[in-house]
């Protein structure tokens, strides 16, 4: 593989804002339970839902923004739960809220990423809000008592009001204090329990509330500033612990807790050299975590005995972030204790909370989970798209005697911004790079591509070309072309599957009228999450090479699938429709009674093709997890010369059926390629709804040991096919790996497997080379094992190494010209190469050069790496790349040239080159 190492394109990374969890701890939870979501809110107005599903954490969806929109907080709530009519639990539903910088909070349909509701009333800008704590049966507890969860806000000019989410609705319900005149804004408001509201404000001062009649309960004040500080403390954050005790976080740095039943202060205690901007507690109230201006996590405890004075202590800080830390959540339950952790830098953290010390930080990817990067390697495009613009680059052969590898390798070739209030969700380019298509959650736009001819300079011109009107006005969360280019799949907001046909034999592209809508199959619900449709969300879709099957995947697990039956006629109406009774059978029938059908019983055909679904596509089973890589293998160079069909013989029109069209299935060979969340790697034969004989031979138990160590999910595949191997190039947020799926992968050891690599073609002179092999493949295979052994169990990094310390020694000051300078144990990219480094000296002959393989290197920034082997290697990874943003394939492999390496351009974009953290450098 030929690797086009590029971080020339712009992927502008907004700064995490909020996080939260659907749930914080499992406490007081019965079966069902709901479903363990993450919901991050960016700066940019994107909302991305993670699950952590067995400790996979994975960014499942995207709600995108928007212009002039931003998230600075989350909050879910769920609905009560009800009981069925033979007295089974059904679980209440989970809805999520947001506020951004205006006089409104906002409730998000989870089904369609859309805005679903908003409330706003006689108040300014929302700074903070909270969702009341869930109700629980008491003795005290009335039969007409409210039992949802409502919201209180608090604003900009001090004002607290409370809105109700009654009858699944969002209003405002009456005003808990109104704004004084000083016109102090509320920073922080939470519920010490469901009667009870503590805010903080930016006057030093804490206020606690009755929600029932909003009688002012105490006003707490925090005394005087340090010194040199401004003379109001802004109360930052405020939390109550489980026992009533209140926390706060303020601008001086530090942390005061205070007594839940007299409202005094307890302590405080210095927590930061500047502002603390959060903090959140464990679920027994004996742990705190808190994070500020200055990129650090402290870790306070509550030291002491049970009836004995306790006191709280700092045991730990370390700098893990760049720039502020402006969110924090934690979810403390006994499978998974973790704090979650964001800020400026874009990138979450997972610190483990129980066992802090014993665990290590997890950096999770900063960027998207689907890849924002399309190609037309025919014409060696690359397209590349962030909020409102779309870039289109031109990536010229590179060649090896060139190194570095300079700038006029690639040219830009446009920059196309939508005239639209939404963020781009999609973008999709012809096979021929003569269509673009572009997708928002409300509308769809597509795009005609001409190449200029001029002798001095490669350009495009761009023209706007008319999209199917019911494709153009619902919106697409997803997009694609087929291979052969005829088709336009999208994925509407509703998760309806959408089919256009571009229109032949016309100089400029256009689009027959008529859209396709396919019917998906209808699912038992076997278990409840409080998520309705959300899990029936389309996540991927994809086009066999024939672009006669159609793949779509949620994230439940569920597999549609639809075929085009007919051979293509150049001859039959470009459309055509037909009644279900003809559409039964080409033979035609003796009756009309079906002259009457509703549209519902149409079909429409395209010169003699249809699309329906696939015989077989119930048989297909529901995978473990959500499907992370959903593609079709490539086809060989043998399969691509076989001879297709051409048109519909024996197919004709009579009176009794004057619109007869073929049912002749298609003939797919390419199996359908699949990587799970929990990187479970499947193949199915699609048209026979089975495993293939390779995916039964080779279950991912029996994969390399490395991959299934990795703990970055995939992100994509290239493929490598040939009529020799079938190599599918995976690659994660930071790493690329190779499976090769022409052989088969024994549950042997590591060291077996490594002699394998290449044994075909070595002769007998290379018995040296042999035995060095079996010690580093015998050091890999351990270390491997190692890795494995090392899982952490907690959610966050593997267990800490023996005899490692991570206390309040890891901040080292050295004392110049009287001035105390902070070294640090190393952040952000400095870590993650140091990280690299070692990995590469602990991976064996899998991942390096050997005896028997010929390296090719083009060094440089943006150089290029191609690994080739005279034997056939099962198995390669690196960890050089970091953090991917995508990897798509480039150039037209040569149809007679066997050995030729194919191409991929991969795109990085490093934290430092983020330009917050530039500014803040300066």
């Amino acid at each position: 593989m030929d690797i086009h190492r590029s971080r020339f394109v712009a992927y502008p990374s907004s700064a995490i804002n909020a996080l939260s969890f659907s749930r914080s701890s499992d406490k007081n939870y019965t079966d069902p339970r709901p479903a363990l979501k993450l919901a991050l809110g960016r700066a940019n107005g994107d909302i991305e839902i993670w699950s952590a599903d067995k400790g996979d954490w994975v960014q499942e969806s995207v709600f995108p923004g928007g212009s002039k929109r931003s998230v600075d907080a989350l909050a879910w709530i769920q609905e009560p739960d009800d009981t069925d009519y033979e007295g089974h639990t059904i679980l209440g539903q989970l809805r999520l809220f947001s506020i951004g910088s205006t006089a409104a909070v906002t409730e998000w349909d989870l089904t369609t990423g859309k805005e679903l509701r908003s409330s706003t009333g006689n108040f300014s800008e929302v700074w903070c809000f909270a969702a009341q704590p869930r109700w629980r049966p008491t003795k005290a507890s009335r039969e007409d008592e409210f039992r949802g969860q409502n919201l209180v806000a608090g604003t900009g000019d001090g004002t607290l009001a409370i809105l109700s989410t009654e009858d699944n609705d969002l209003v405002f319900k009456r005003f808990l204090a109104r704004g004084g005149n000083r016109k102090t804004r509320c920073m922080s408001v939470t519920w010490k329990d469901r009667d009870t509201v503590v805010a903080g404000f930016t006057d030093s001062t804490i206020r606690i509330y009755d929600a029932r009649n909003g009688s002012l309960l105490r006003n707490l004040s925090l005394g005087a500033g340090v010194p040199g500080a401004p003379r109001d403390t802004l109360v930052w954050k405020v939390r109550c612990l489980p026992n009533g005790d209140i926390v706060s976080g303020d601008s001086n740095g530090q942390l005061k807790f205070w007594d839940g039943r007299t409202y005094t202060l307890s302590q405080s205690v210095h927590g930061h050299d500047s502002d603390c901007l959060d903090l959140v507690s464990s679920t027994d109230g004996t742990t705190v975590f808190s994070g500020g201006m200055d990129g650090r996590i402290a870790v306070y405890k509550l030291g002491g005995k049970e009836g004995e004075k306790r006191r709280w202590a700092k045991t730990s800080h370390r700098r893990m972030h760049e720039g502020d830390i402006k969110a924090m959540a934690v979810y403390d339950s006994k499978h998974m204790s973790v704090v979650l952790s964001g800020g400026l830098d874009t990138t979450p953290f997972v610190i483990p909370l129980r066992n802090f010390n014993k665990e290590n930080h997890r950096r999770l990817p900063g960027l998207p989970q689907n890849p924002v990067l399309a190609s037309c390697p025919q014409q060696r495009m690359l397209v590349s798209w962030a909020e409102s613009e779309i870039s289109i680059w031109r990536m010229y052969k590179q060649s090896p005697e060139r190194v570095p590898v300079p700038e006029d390798t690639r040219k830009l070739l446009t920059r196309i911004q939508i005239d639209s209030k939404e963020a781009i969700t999609s973008v999709a380019i012809s096979p021929d790079a003569s269509l673009l298509a572009v997708s928002t959650v409300d509308s769809v736009k597509l795009f005609h591509l001409s190449s200029v001819e001029d002798d001095r300079e490669d350009r495009l011109r761009v023209r706007k070309i008319a999209a199917p009107e019911a494709m153009a006005e619902n919106g697409a969360r997803l997009i694609t072309f087929s291979p052969n280019g005829k088709w336009l799949a999208a994925v509407t907001p509703q998760s309806e599957v959408c089919l256009a046909r571009v229109e032949d034999g016309s100089d400029k592209p256009t689009f027959l009228d008529a859209n396709v809508e396919l019917e998906r199959q209808t699912r038992k619900v076997t278990i409840q999450t409080g998520l309705k449709k959300y899990e029936r969300t389309i996540n991927r879709i994809a086009f066999s090479p024939d672009s006669a099957v159609l793949v779509a995947s949620d994230l439940s697990g569920y597999l549609d699938s639809w075929v085009l039956e007919g051979h293509y006629d150049s001859t039959a109406p470009a459309m055509d429709t037909a009644t279900k009774s003809s559409s039964g059978s080409d033979k035609g029938t003796d009756s009309d009674d079906d002259s009457d059908s509703d549209d519902e019983d149409e079909t429409t055909i395209f010169y003699g093709q249809h699309w329906t679904d696939n015989p077989s596509g119930n048989l297909l089973p529901k995978l473990d997890s959500a499907p992370l890589v959903l593609s079709f293998q490539s086809l060989s160079p043998a399969q691509q010369d076989e001879p297709t069909t051409n048109g519909n013989p024996g197919v004709h029109p009579t009176r009794n059926n004057p619109h007869p069209h073929s049912h002749a299935l298609p003939s797919t060979k390419s199996p359908l390629f699949i990587v799970t969340s929990h990187h479970q790697v499947y193949t199915f034969d699609v048209l026979t709804g089975r495993l293939t004989d390779w995916s039964r031979r080779n279950p991912t138990s029996v994969l390399p040991a490395e991959f299934q160590t990795i703990k970055d999910r995939a992100m994509g595949v290239v493929w490598d096919v040939n009529d020799a191997r079938a190599r599918a190039w995976l690659y994660g947020a930071n790493w690329v790996g190779m499976l090769d799926l022409s052989q088969n992968y024994e549950p042997s050891s590591v060291l077996d497997e490594a002699l394998e690599d290449g044994e075909d073609d070595i002769s007998a002179q290379h018995t040296p080379s042999k035995k060095r092999k079996r010690r580093e493949s015998n050091k890999w295979g351990k270390l491997a094992e190692q890795r494995k052994k090392a899982k952490g169990m907690g959610g966050a990094g593997d267990k800490a190494a023996s005899g490692e310390t991570k206390g309040v020694v890891d901040e080292i000051r050295r004392i110049e010209d009287g001035k105390a300078i902070e070294l640090t144990n190393g952040t952000s990219h400095e870590q993650d190469l140091d990280d690299e480094e070692a990995l590469d000296d602990a991976v064996g002959p899998l991942r390096r050069g050997n005896d028997d393989a010929e390296v090719d290197t083009n060094g440089g920034a943006d150089g290029a790496l191609a690994v080739t082997s005279t034997g056939r290697r099962k198995w390669w990874c690196t960890y050089r790349y970091r953090p991917i943003l995508g990897m798509v394939a480039m150039g037209e492999k040569t149809p007679d040239a066997d050995d030729e390496q194919p191409e991929a351009v991969l795109v990085e974009r490093p934290l430092w080159d983020l330009p917050q953290l530039q500014e803040l450098g300066k």
